[in-house]
């Protein structure tokens, strides 16, 4: 498996750069890797992160776009403000987990 190194952090990942181990994840890692796509991470940006990270260790697969509405609550509109383009792709890749399904 490849690894990334950021301010001192190290942690493992496939070959798209999605986290093999999201235990290696932390929010200070989040925002050193939201820097990189320009985002700052607030709140409103962290919400849906965590409700990711919570949701895949219970259910075991990283929440879809459907899911995150549905079980969630997070407003889409919302959530592709926050993450212009393909936002469960960064979410997912912000919170430390694997790529989801269905993403291309």
């Amino acid at each position: 498996m490849p690894t990334n190194t950021l301010n001192g952090h190290t942690f493992t990942v496939d070959d798209e750069g999605f986290f093999t181990d999201p235990d290696q994840w932390s929010p200070e890692l989040a925002a050193d890797m939201a820097e990189l796509i320009g985002t700052e991470l607030d709140d409103a940006h962290m919400a849906p992160l965590e409700f990711m990270r919570s949701d895949a260790a219970e259910h075991g697969a990283t929440p879809t776009l459907r899911r995150m509405h549905a079980t969630g609550g997070f407003d889409i509109k919302e959530l592709y403000r926050l993450y212009p383009g393909k936002p469960v792709k960064k979410m997912a890749w912000l919170a430390g987990l694997p790529k989801p399904t269905g993403c291309v």
